[in-house]
């Protein structure tokens, strides 16, 4: 196997991974903020990249442990990446 630029994970692919981690309690909110933001939303579908933008905004203002109302944010995120 290859690890060439050309097999770098796709954008879209490491936010569902991210957002996969954040779901299996593997990350925190923070450091999934920050990894979101480091990976942007350039090539995403209108809504994949919206979703991601709104999920960045709750970030922005949620208390670290908190997951109750993002839970389904980053469900319907991960959706949105996934099905591009």
């Amino acid at each position: 196997m290859s690890t060439s630029p050309e097999s770098a994970a796709k954008p879209d692919d490491e936010t569902v991974s991210v957002l996969s981690h954040w779901l299996a309690y593997h990350i925190g909110n923070e450091e999934l903020r920050v990894r979101l933001q480091a990976i942007g939303t350039e090539g995403f579908s209108a809504g994949a990249a919206e979703a991601v933008d709104e999920l960045l905004a709750e970030l922005n203002h949620a208390e670290e442990g908190s997951r109750g109302e993002l839970e389904m944010l980053v469900r319907e995120t991960l959706e949105a990446v996934a099905l591009g």
